[in-house]
C-alpha cells in the first residue's frame, strides 16, 4: 500500500484501534491486548494458527519468571519490608533540600521494578510519597512528575518483566549472543544511568522551585530506622548476587559445579531467585502478616486478594507475546527491516529517531507490546545498518517501558499522579516534557556507546 509493507499497515491499524479502545471506550489494557490479537489474526487471515499463537506464551519459561517476580512484589507489600527501607532512606536524605523527593525517587523506583507496572505503582506508592513531598514544600505539579518519573523508571530495572521479555526477543533474533545473567547486569547498569539522570534533574528542579528540607519532626532517626529495617536490605542482595555470580564468576561456578552444573545454574537462576527472596521476606516480615504463628491460610488469603493486581498485568504480557507471534507469522520482522533499510538512514539518524518514535508509540502501546511487536525487527535493522544490536536490545526497555506512561498527552502514569497531587494539567504537562526530553537525550547518548554498559 503506497510502498508501505502490509505488516506496517497492520501496525498502524493496531495503533489506531488501541487508541480508540483506550481513550474512547476506556477499556482495560489486558482486554485491549486480547482484542488486538484477534484483530491482527483477522486482518492477516491467520485463523488456522490462532491456537498455535495463543499457546506459544505458555511454553516460555520467561513468562513464568515474570509472573514469579510479580508475586514476590505482593509478598513484599504484605510483609511491609519495603516500608523499612523507605524509613531508612527518609532518615538519611530527609534532612536535605528536597529530601522527600529523593525518598520518593528511591522508593518508587524500587517498588515499580518489582511490580513491573509504572502507572500501578504511581497509584500504590504515590498516595504516600506525593503528600509527603507536598508537605515539604513541593509544588503539586513537581510532586506529581517526580513520582511519575520514578515509577516509570522502575519499569526498566530488574526484575521488571519487560527486561525478561526483551531477552526473549534477543534470543530469538541472535541466539546465544548474551547470557541471561549478563543481560540482567546490563539492565542494572542502564537503570543506574537513568537513575542518576533523574537524581540530577530532581536536584536542579528542587533549586528552581526553592524546595526546603522535610520538617525535622517527620524525619526518623538513622540508628532507629537501621535497627528496625537492616534485615530488609538483604533482599536486593538475594536478587542481585545470584545473577552476578552467573554473569561474572563462570570459572568459579564451573570449578565448583562442573560444566553441566554451571549450565543448570544458569538456566534456573531466574526461577529460584524470586522464591528465595520471597521466602526471606516472609521470614523477616512474618509479624506483619500475622501477630501470632504464621499460617498457610493467611498466605493463601494474601495471594488471592492480589489476583486483581497481578493477573491483568500477566494477561497483558501474555497477549503481547501472542501478538508478536501473529506478526511473525506474516513475516513482519523481515518486512519492517527491509523497509527501514530502504530508507537509507545512517546509524546516527536511527539513534536519534528511534527513541523519539518509541516515545510517540508509548502514548498508545504498552512497552511490552512495543518490544514484542517491533523488537526483533528494530534489532535487525540496527545491526544491518552497522549498529551494535546487543546494546540496542538492552536499551529497548528504556525506550519503551519507561516512556509509555510519561509522554503527553496520553500518559497513564502522568494522569494517575496528577489525580493524587491535584495538580494543574498545563503546569504538570509542561514540567513532564522536561523529564521526557532528559530521558530521550540520555537514551541517545547511551545508544552511541559513549557511556559504559557493564555486562555486554
Amino acid at each position: 500500500m503506497f510502498g508501505v509493507p502490509m505488516p506496517i499497515v497492520f501496525l498502524l491499524v493496531l495503533l489506531v484501534f488501541v487508541a480508540v479502545m483506550f481513550i474512547k471506550f476506556k477499556r482495560p489494557m489486558y482486554e485491549i491486548m486480547l482484542l488486538s490479537f484477534l484483530l491482527i489474526v483477522s486482518l492477516s487471515g491467520q485463523w488456522e494458527k490462532t491456537w498455535e499463537y495463543l499457546i506459544f506464551p505458555s511454553t516460555s519459561s520467561l513468562f513464568y519468571t515474570i509472573f514469579a517476580f510479580m508475586i514476590i512484589a505482593v509478598i513484599f507489600d504484605a510483609t511491609k519490608v519495603v516500608n523499612s527501607i523507605v524509613q531508612l532512606m527518609l532518615a538519611v536524605v530527609g534532612r536535605f533540600r528536597g529530601g522527600a523527593g529523593y525518598v520518593a525517587l528511591l522508593a518508587s523506583t524500587f517498588m515499580a521494578s518489582l511490580s513491573g507496572t509504572g502507572p500501578g505503582n504511581v497509584a500504590a506508592t504515590g498516595v504516600f510519597t506525593i503528600p509527603m513531598m507536598k508537605r515539604s514544600g513541593f509544588p503539586p505539579h513537581l510532586a506529581a512528575t517526580v513520582e511519575m518519573s520514578a515509577s516509570m523508571l522502575g519499569n526498566i530495572i530488574p526484575p521488571a518483566g519487560i527486561i525478561l521479555l526483551t531477552y526473549g526477543i534477543i534470543e530469538e533474533t541472535i541466539p546465544g549472543a548474551v547470557t541471561l545473567s549478563a543481560w540482567m547486569i546490563a539492565a542494572y547498569s542502564i537503570g543506574a544511568w537513568f537513575f542518576i539522570q533523574r537524581w540530577m534533574t530532581l536536584y536542579i528542579l528542587c533549586r528552581v522551585y526553592k524546595v526546603q528540607p522535610m520538617p525535622a519532626a517527620e524525619i526518623p532517626s538513622v540508628s532507629g530506622s537501621f535497627k528496625k529495617g537492616w534485615a530488609a536490605f538483604v533482599i536486593p542482595a538475594l536478587i542481585f548476587l545470584p545473577l552476578f555470580l552467573d554473569a561474572q564468576a563462570k570459572d568459579l561456578l564451573i570449578g565448583r559445579l562442573g560444566e553441566e552444573g554451571s549450565a543448570a545454574y544458569s538456566s534456573s537462576v531466574m526461577m529460584f531467585t524470586p522464591g528465595l527472596a520471597g521466602a526471606y521476606a516472609i521470614f523477616i516480615g512474618r509479624k506483619s502478616i500475622s501477630s501470632g504463628r504464621l499460617k498457610l491460610g493467611k498466605l493463601v488469603d494474601i495471594f488471592s486478594k492480589s489476583l486483581p493486581k497481578v493477573v491483568p498485568i500477566a494477561v497483558t504480557i501474555y497477549f503481547a507475546y501472542a501478538i508478536s507471534q501473529a506478526f511473525a507469522g506474516i513475516g513482519a520482522e523481515k518486512a519492517i527491516q527491509e523497509w527501514f533499510v530502504s530508507l537509507d538512514m545512517s546509524v546516527t539518524a536511527l539513534i536519534i529517531i528511534l527513541p523519539i518514535l518509541f516515545a510517540v508509540l508509548g502514548m498508545v502501546l504498552p512497552g511490552t507490546a512495543q518490544v514484542a511487536i517491533l523488537g526483533g525487527a528494530m534489532i535487525s535493522v540496527f545491526s544491518v545498518l552497522g549498529g551494535d544490536p546487543i546494546l540496542f536490545a538492552a536499551m529497548l526497555p528504556a525506550m519503551t517501558g519507561a516512556l509509555e506512561g510519561m509522554t503527553p498527552p496520553l500518559a497513564l502514569g502522568l494522569f494517575v499522579a496528577m489525580g493524587i497531587a491535584n495538580s494543574d494539567f498545563y503546569k504538570t504537562t509542561k514540567l513532564t516534557i522536561i523529564w521526557v526530553v532528559a530521558h530521550i537525550v540520555l537514551s541517545i547518548i547511551l545508544l552511541t556507546g559513549i557511556l559504559p554498559v557493564f555486562g555486554l
